[in-house]
């Protein structure tokens, strides 16, 4: 029998997987794909020799999370290639506001009345980053916070909504900029807790950068399967698991799924009932003959470019996402160019183009034009440098990633209480109604992103009851 088997090969079954196998546990991973990555893949989605990243693309909590950074990845063809600079927000007058390393650069970009406010709003919290993180991200409630001062004062900061915070400043650059790191969640602005979000965005970028993986993001999953494999862990592709009794005899059952899936593989009912979905995005991925033509110098530099005219036209596009019943007119634009930093992404003069929107939750549209007009509007003559196009609205992106429910890529609605406490109010968010069945998607603590940190703590909790029994 088994010590454990794993189910979803996503970044949180990978590590969930790794870190039981690294304390001596038998594990046998199964992955319904054919290949492991689950959020974090790269595959050829338009033409011959242009590689793309489905879902996550740039990796500022990645490169900062402590569970990754305890592993020895690089050992098995992890490298993180860091851009000039981590990110750029264009304005339709040719400038642009940056989140560079340096925190003088990236005050410098909001001009002289909001310089000194957002040097104070940061600076506290970077000697004590990994400290913090690693607080931030741990296991609740069973791992006493290791700086808990600073962990307060960023709850302070944090918790109230993102429009509070923004009141510190005067000018709307750096309130367009902060509004666009707290919609990387799909988020209201107004949303409890919004603040934390852009602030540890912004941290982040900082600290450790806003990275891509050479190669595309699927060599940070191809890192953990080796690993894995490795510690003598086994890992099975094209396996998919509709009930329990699909699996092997186990000790303990690790799912990296939606709430949902897990309800209905274990017959747990209606336990997840109340868990929420939030908004779905729309995700294009682009071949381009030649380098996206931003107007804003530094947009041309930047690994991800966010794109919203101001804090008013990125808030409208989050509140249509998430309240009506068609796309925003004017959508707000993530968009990452892997290429302008690693060359292996596409053939020589050519480059790889990532980009999605906000859309209501399992919304059926094409928002192709309006993407398209929202980057002509801040590069004109892009249009002009596109070679081949592949898009995907929401059901496209369940059907690749079921835990993409309604293509909402979080797993679960940002918003309220369930921002932390997820996916089901419980002094141990990582177990269920089943003594040997475990959760550890990002519908769990932390949540969502590509840090593989619920898939650590969920771990801690199996190997806990590992040992009882």
């Amino acid at each position: 029998m088994l010590d454990a088997v794993v189910v979803g090969a996503g970044p949180n079954g990978l590590t969930a997987a790794v870190e039981l196998a690294r304390r001596g546990f038998s594990v046998a991973l199964f992955e319904a794909k054919d290949t492991v990555g689950g959020g974090a893949r790269t595959e050829e989605l338009t033409l011959p020799g242009f590689r793309h990243d489905p879902c996550s693309a740039a990796h500022p909590l990645a490169v900062s999370s402590p569970a990754f950074r305890a592993l020895p990845l690089e050992r098995h063809g992890l490298e993180w290639l860091h851009p000039e600079l981590p990110m750029a927000h264009p304005f339709p007058d040719g400038t642009a506001a940056v989140l560079s390393r340096s925190v003088a650069e990236t005050a410098a970009s909001f001009g002289p009345r909001d310089a000194g406010a957002y040097r104070r709003l940061v600076t506290p919290f970077l000697p004590r980053w990994d400290t913090l993180v690693g607080d931030f991200m741990s296991l609740p409630l069973t791992a006493l916070p290791r700086d808990p001062v600073t962990l307060a004062r960023f709850g302070l900061v944090g918790l109230p909504p993102s429009t509070w915070l923004t009141r510190r400043f005067r000018d709307e650059r750096a309130r367009t900029l902060f509004a666009g790191l707290v919609a990387h969640v799909m988020a209201p602005l107004s949303g409890f807790a919004t603040s934390a979000i852009g602030l540890v965005f912004a941290l982040a970028a900082h600290t450790r950068g806003w990275p891509v993986a050479r190669g595309g993001s699927q060599a940070l999953s191809d890192a953990l399967a080796g690993y894995l494999r490795e510690l003598g862990g086994t890992v099975h592709t094209d396996y998919e698991v509709k009930r329990l009794d699909d699996l092997p005899p186990a000790r303990a059952y690790v799912f990296d799924t939606s709430p949902t899936a897990l309800a209905r593989i274990a017959g747990f009912g209606d336990h997840y009932a109340r868990y929420r979905y939030g908004p779905g995005v729309f995700k294009i991925d682009y071949a381009l003959d030649g380098p996206v033509p931003w107007t804003a110098p530094e947009a041309r530099t930047a690994g991800t470019v966010q794109i919203g005219a101001d804090s008013a036209e990125i808030g409208a596009a989050l509140r249509a996402a998430s309240r009506e019943d068609r796309a925003p007119d004017a959508p707000f634009l993530i968009t990452v160019q892997p290429s302008v930093v690693d060359p292996t992404r596409a053939p020589a003069g050519k480059h790889v183009f990532w980009v999605y929107g906000h859309v209501p939750h399992g919304w059926t549209g094409d928002l192709t034009d309006a993407i398209e007009r929202q980057l002509e509007r801040f590069a004109p003559g892009f249009r002009d440098r596109v070679l081949a196009r592949a898009t995907a609205g929401p059901p496209e992106l369940a059907a690749r990633n079921a835990n993409y429910v309604g293509g909402d890529i979080a797993t679960g609605a940002v918003s309220g209480l369930q921002t932390l406490l997820r996916p089901k109010l419980s002094l141990s968010p990582y177990t269920t109604p089943h003594s040997a069945v475990f959760i550890c998607s990002q519908a769990t603590p932390p949540g969502p992103g590509v840090h593989g940190m619920p898939g650590h703590n969920a771990a801690k909790a199996v190997w806990r009851r590992l040992r009882q029994t």
